[in-house]
């Protein structure tokens, strides 16, 4: 281990690099808007994949099928929303329409849809009234790609996408996100539909102003993968030409067969998004943090069988890795759970969802007070912090804690004030341990973000540590730090 070098403090050294000045200015002018922040603060949330698919045992239908098979005969969205909240959920996203065209909700711009099938019921109504019930967030999934709808290829079809997306803009309550995919393939005269993005974002600015737009938008990013794998540094200060929808459609499915090689790759233009190193060839930037998209199954869809997934569950701890990587790795997680044919949550995934549950909040039990916090100065001595609020002044070097005697350190979780950017670009955490007095590095980290978190391997022994920036773009304002201990 290494002792600590205060010559290293972001005051200090910054490791070399401009830490007041234009570049600085630049960087550190690109902030998120409110709708953004608020949906930073949601950090996990679910998407639900149900449809005529699930009744075909598909991943992608072809707009041909058969209405009467769609009776989900037991179909609760309050069990959704009861399981999914237990999960510390903050929302859920339906699938209103996938890419076979069969519509979850009652439109009057088209037959094929939920009120002519045997179940007659409008679900994305009755999961609107489930998440305000359990206090969730609800979402909406459109699928810009219809392999039923007979304008898709025109531009008649940009009208009835408009108009579908106006009724779920209106008809049911606040809507926190509309997330669209980058798939687009041929329709039924064998023609690939222009979307008009620009008119679907201005239809969802009017009625839903708070809701941001996901994926193919201006408001999230697309992590690259479905398969909940993030970068060693996610950034959300990025140039605007990394992120563009033809991009993302680019390197969006075109095969339902595709899945497993969507879950392998990290592929949405580079594994370096946001250094300074990048930055400083791209004049324009944009704020758009990153979401990790990721199913509890090996297919969007409920299956029991389907023979191209060589297995049908991820584990737990699998998904709980993906969880700390992604909420403690400044990127959003979007898991999905899909509901069998009787329109239920499987007890196949509530096992599984029990036991993530467990894992993800094990290392977060036992928090330490804000009183052992205090801001260390050059000159060794500290101030209280203010109203847990972790702004450095210019001589600050570090945030000290001091950890109850008899306890051990197992985990970190830290926050930037994202109103001010993304500014850490690296830090470390060193710890006094009991008859030593000299400090020494436990950890070495890059961004921090929305979102941060530290597990340690074992359990720290230490007095006390110091969480030291060593590289920033001007002073680091973190809004919360928090040291969990057993």
């Amino acid at each position: 281990m290494n002792k600590i070098k205060i010559a290293d403090a972001w005051c200090l050294s910054n490791n070399g690099y401009e830490l007041y000045g234009r570049e600085t200015d630049r960087l550190t002018k690109v902030t998120p808007s409110e709708r953004q922040l608020e949906f930073l603060d949601m950090k996990y949330y679910n998407f639900i994949h149900f449809g005529v698919n699930t009744f075909y045992n598909r991943e992608w239908g072809d707009g041909k099928e058969k209405l009467k098979k769609f009776n989900p005969k037991r179909l609760d969205t309050d069990q959704w929303c009861e399981i999914l909240k237990g999960t510390g959920s903050k929302g859920v996203i339906i699938t209103a329409k996938h890419h076979d065209g069969f519509c979850l909700f009652d439109t009057k711009y088209t037959q094929h849809n939920v009120m002519n099938t045997p179940f007659g019921k409008d679900i994305v109504k009755m999961l609107s009234e489930s998440c305000k019930k359990y206090g969730l967030k609800l979402g909406i999934y459109l699928s810009p790609w219809d392999r039923h709808e007979e304008t898709y290829g025109t531009e008649s079809y940009n009208d009835f996408f408009v108009n579908q997306l106006t009724e779920l803009c209106q008809n049911y309550g606040e809507v926190f996100t509309f997330w669209f995919d980058g798939a687009c393939g041929e329709g039924k005269n064998g023609k690939k539909q222009i979307y008009d993005w620009d008119r679907y974002y201005s239809t969802i600015r009017k009625y839903q102003p708070d809701a941001v737009i996901t994926i193919c938008g201006p408001d999230v990013r697309w992590i690259g993968n479905e398969g909940g794998k993030v970068r060693e540094c996610e950034w959300s200060v990025i140039p605007a030409e990394k992120d563009s929808n033809s991009l993302i459609m680019e390197n969006s499915q075109t095969d339902a067969k595709q899945l497993r090689e969507m879950a392998e790759k990290l592929d949405d233009c580079s594994s370096d998004l946001g250094s300074r190193k990048i930055l400083r060839h791209f004049r324009n930037l944009v704020f758009k943090p990153a979401e990790a998209d990721i199913s509890i199954t090996y297919g969007w869809f409920y299956h029991d069988t389907l023979y191209y997934f060589p297995r049908f569950k991820r584990s737990a701890k699998y998904l709980s890795e993906v969880f700390f990587n992604t909420v403690g790795g400044n990127a959003s997680m979007l898991l999905n759970v899909p509901p069998n044919t009787d329109g239920l949550i499987s007890e196949r995934e509530i096992e599984t969802l029990n036991e993530f549950t467990r894992l993800i909040k094990a290392p977060f039990r036992n928090p330490i007070t804000d009183g052992r916090f205090s801001m260390l100065r050059l000159d060794g001595k500290v101030r209280p912090v203010r109203d847990g609020y972790f702004d450095f002044d210019d001589d600050e070097t570090g945030i000290k804690v001091t950890i109850p005697e008899g306890k051990k350190l197992i985990s970190i979780y830290m926050e930037e004030d994202l109103k001010f950017s993304q500014r850490v670009e690296e830090f470390k955490v060193y710890a006094k341990y009991q008859g030593d007095g000299a400090y020494y590095e436990i950890y070495s980290g890059t961004v921090i973000g929305s979102g941060k978190i530290i597990r340690f391997p074992a359990a720290v022994g230490a007095e006390e540590i110091i969480i030291t920036p060593t590289q920033t773009r001007k002073n680091p304002i973190l809004k919360k730090v928090l040291i969990f201990a057993k």
